[in-house]
């Protein structure tokens, strides 16, 4: 603690030793920082606030019909680029200062300074944005907030509605592409047809189905053929007496007579025995139409009744239609194992026709399925630009429009002029520091027995005359009077500022 307290002791002694050097130079430093301070151009800062009403009620109405925009990134993409080089162009030309700039590097500099002077501050929460802008001109900064605030609305209306129009114009040249392709395609199909109009497959089928669709249909005929065959022969044989033999037929009217005696006797049998007399009786019938039956056969011929009989008669119309049906039935099979050879002929150059088909209905689907697709886009397009285009989907409020402020807000003169003073007070003691340490001299025996080495036998004090002692008093005096008067100057002009804002 004693170290420091003699550090700070030898300090001040060096400062008092070059007191006037101090106060000379914190008087000049002073002097010039408050020339530069009170030199300084006022900023007049203009602010405008817009909020941006991104709810609309066409969005819900609108929805699935077409691409709705996002506003709120459209309106963030648009404050975070309205400070742009192209934009700031365009405000120096809305606000004639490119007109002021002598060549191209004085307007870099414009611009620059432009760019660095403009702050846009908001929250997508809110959807409240403020534009600042300082220049020393009130009109001019009024102008340039304004030409800002003109820029952020026409951009955020704008931008959609062109890349909407670049959109639909780069559809309809794919359209018409696919167009083409599906002109060529439709052609080459036709052809395709026309060409290998016995190989294509039916719809939903192909040349497999197809095949097994003929043998199947092949297969059914010679059962239906082989059905008919065997009706027609047992027509045949109930017309010959149903012998095998070839034997004659036999009178139908005593073949039904037998079958119905046959039938009296089997119901007679179960209610009496065979002795009873109604027995015998159709026995004895029975025993005589089977004679006569024998009798008939053995004599080689029909009975001439026979032929002319309604029953024979029935039995030829029944027996030339089932010719007529084997006939048909046999031109059928005919016709599907005709089929069926020549399906089978073609079986080596059909699959390849189908996949060449196929291939080319692929080729046209896609064409087609993109074609539609487009048109539905181009739709949704224009629809899309329509919609951001209307002042409905994105309203612009402007909360605080920008007004020419009467009372600048800058510079801090206040601040500054303290700064100043209070960098000139350091400046002069920094100064006294410095140049006692330039010119050295010994301010206590410490210091001496430190440099020298060698022991202090004793100390002579300085003796004033009283003649040194009033002038020493006056310039202390005058020393005191020297640092009031530049903390004098430093409260008025402090108090001067306070009362005029604008000086």
């Amino acid at each position: 603690m004693a170290e420091i307290t003699a550090l700070i002791l030898n300090f001040l002694k060096a400062i008092g030793k070059y007191r006037w050097h101090a106060v000379t130079i914190a008087w000049v430093v002073a002097l010039i920082g408050w020339a530069i301070v009170l030199r300084l151009p006022n900023q007049y800062e203009t602010t405008a606030r817009v909020y941006v009403d991104t709810q609309s009620i066409l969005k819900p109405l609108l929805s699935g019909m077409t691409s709705l925009p996002n506003i709120n990134q459209q309106v963030t993409f648009m404050r975070q680029t309205l400070i742009s080089r192209p934009n700031v162009e365009r405000v120096m030309r809305m606000t004639d200062l490119d007109v002021k700039a002598r060549d191209a590097d004085e307007k870099e500099k414009m611009i620059d300074n432009l760019m660095s002077k403009i702050t846009i501050a908001g929250t997508e929460r809110d959807d409240i944005y403020t534009i600042s802008y300082r220049a020393p001109d009130p009109k001019l900064g009024k102008d340039v907030v304004q030409s800002l605030l003109t820029i952020f609305m026409e951009g955020s209306y704008g931008g959609k509605k062109q890349e909407s129009d670049k959109a639909v114009q780069f559809i309809d040249d794919q359209i018409r592409s696919y167009e083409e392709k599906l002109a060529s395609a439709e052609n080459t199909l036709k052809e395709f047809k026309i060409k290998n109009m016995g190989l294509l497959p039916r719809e939903g089928a192909d040349f497999g189905s197809k095949v097994a669709s003929a043998s199947d249909a092949l297969s059914q005929a010679k059962l239906e053929l082989a059905e008919a065959e065997q009706s027609r022969n047992a027509i045949r044989r109930r017309m010959t007496g149903g012998g095998k033999d070839g034997t004659a037929p036999v009178d139908p009217e005593l073949a039904e007579r037998i079958a119905s005696t046959q039938k009296n006797l089997d119901s007679l049998r179960l209610q009496y025995t065979e002795q009873h007399p109604d027995i015998i009786s159709t026995k004895r019938l029975l025993d005589q139409l089977q004679e006569r039956k024998k009798e008939e056969a053995k004599k080689g011929g029909v009975n001439p009744n026979l032929a002319a009989s309604p029953m024979m008669q029935q039995l030829n119309v029944t027996l030339s239609d089932a010719e007529s049906r084997v006939a048909a039935l046999r031109a059928r099979v005919n016709e599907y194992q005709n089929r069926v050879n020549t399906l089978r002929t073609q079986s080596t150059t059909a699959p390849e026709v189908e996949a060449q088909l196929a291939q080319l209905n692929r080729d046209y689907q896609v064409n087609r399925e993109n074609h539609q697709r487009l048109i539905e886009r181009r739709e949704q397009a224009r629809l899309s630009g329509d919609l951001s285009s209307a002042t409905d989907i994105m309203s612009f409020r402007v909360i605080e429009p920008p007004l020419a402020p009467a009372v600048p807000t800058g510079p801090n003169r206040p601040v500054l002029f303290t700064a100043a003073f209070l960098v000139a007070l350091a400046a002069g003691l920094a100064g006294a520091f410095l140049m006692s340490q330039f010119r050295p001299t010994f301010l206590s025996q410490t210091a001496l027995r430190e440099v020298t080495g060698m022991p202090i036998l004793g100390t002579i004090n300085m003796h004033w005359t009283d003649g040194q002692k009033v002038r020493r008093k006056k310039r202390l005096y005058g020393l005191g009077a020297t640092v009031l008067l530049l903390i004098g100057l430093y409260g008025a002009g402090i108090a001067t500022m306070m009362a005029r804002p604008g000086l």
